[in-house]
């Protein structure tokens, strides 16, 4: 029942960021740097695709160009992986180059 309960809690926390960054709240390239517990095992693609006009297509050329896995979970990412995404997604060529 507690496993439930978690994962229950998981999911709504999940659906909540999403709107967030649907709704422009929020952005994928802050939640990817700072890495909120309910984004830890959340795919990238799942945050990617949450973004206005960012579909399946999108998503995968974006990570393709990057060299990234479309079920990469955010909380697997290392430091550099993080900065690099959040530079691209943001077109701050100072992270992306760090």
């Amino acid at each position: 029942m507690r496993a439930l309960e978690q994962a229950n809690r998981v999911r709504l926390a999940r659906a909540e960021l999403k709107r967030q960054v649907a709704e422009g709240e929020t952005t994928v390239a802050g939640i990817v740097l700072d890495c909120p517990w309910e984004a830890e095992s959340m795919s990238i693609a799942d945050l990617l695709m949450s973004q206005h006009r960012w579909g399946r297509s999108r998503c995968r050329r974006f990570l393709t160009s990057i060299s990234m896995l479309e079920t990469k979970t955010i909380g697997s990412m290392t430091e550099r992986q993080r900065k690099e995404l959040a530079g691209r997604l943001t077109g701050d060529q100072d992270r992306v180059a760090a």
